[in-house]
């Protein structure tokens, strides 16, 4: 499955029930819609689809954050 975001930029691929960034460094798990960091806590959902893609709302947005069309460094302090 595919994580797209509001932009309709492919930021994300879930395998199983981790969520791992284009370059396949593992980021958060996923439980379900909700999305919770590799240390436990809960940081967001996705919407509930189906299907091969998935888009994040805006809120969620912050979870990949993307600049000039590229993925950035993700931020530690989310």
């Amino acid at each position: 499955m595919y994580i797209i975001n509001s932009k309709g930029i492919h930021v994300a691929n879930v395998i199983g029930s981790a969520i791992f960034d284009l370059r396949g460094e593992k980021l958060y798990e996923l439980k379900g819609i909700n999305i919770y960091r590799l240390s436990g806590d809960l940081v967001g959902h996705l919407n509930d689809t189906l299907g091969t893609e998935t888009r994040l709302d805006r809120t969620n947005d912050r979870l990949f954050p993307v600049r000039d069309g590229r993925i950035s460094e993700r931020r530690n302090d989310l």
